[in-house]
């Protein structure tokens, strides 16, 4: 397992935050039967990192608490058939390592920090939220519709309930 954390912020977020989002990291692939060694990214940014890259790659020009940029384009959520194609170790994996890439991470601490406030919970807990919320798009999860919704915020709770990270934390 390779996680690789970028911190362009360089902030004191007052947690290990790279061994305890390692741990959300792990979790959910655990709990998703991810049979691969995996390859994340995960960048540390602000508001206006966050929102370059939105207005970039989303054409939205607002701030955001976290984008995902999965790498495998999954038929189902956690559906890891179509890694057994034969093009599949030439597009998802990484030749060095034989990790399947799945994908990166964007995360802005100042919009965390906010949102932990206003929920009344830990920069902790909220971090770790949004780490689980962007696994479960990285393994193809989505949230447009309500079915969809609700199916990836009872597998974020999971995550994070097995972690015994609670909204009090």
């Amino acid at each position: 397992m390779t996680i690789l954390m970028e911190d362009e912020q360089e902030l004191d977020i007052g947690f290990d935050y790279e061994n305890v989002l390692r741990q959300v990291i792990e979790k959910a692939l655990e709990l998703e039967k991810c049979p691969y060694e995996c390859e994340v990214n995960v960048t540390f940014t602000d508001n206006e990192g966050i929102r370059n890259i939105n207005r970039e790659f989303r054409e939205l020009d607002v701030p955001t608490d976290v984008l995902s940029f999965p790498m495998v384009d999954y038929e189902a959520p956690a559906d890891y058939g179509i890694l057994e194609s034969d093009d599949a170790l030439a597009m998802y994996f990484n030749p060095e390592s034989g990790e399947l890439l799945l994908g990166d991470i964007v995360i802005s601490v100042e919009r965390a920090f906010e949102q932990a406030e206003n929920y009344g919970h830990s920069i902790k807990r909220e971090m770790c939220f949004l780490t689980a919320h962007s696994m479960l798009h990285l393994l193809g999860y989505d949230h447009m519709e309500d079915e969809e919704r609700i199916v990836m915020e009872k597998k974020q709770e999971e995550i994070l309930n097995a972690l015994g990270i609670k909204r009090d934390c």
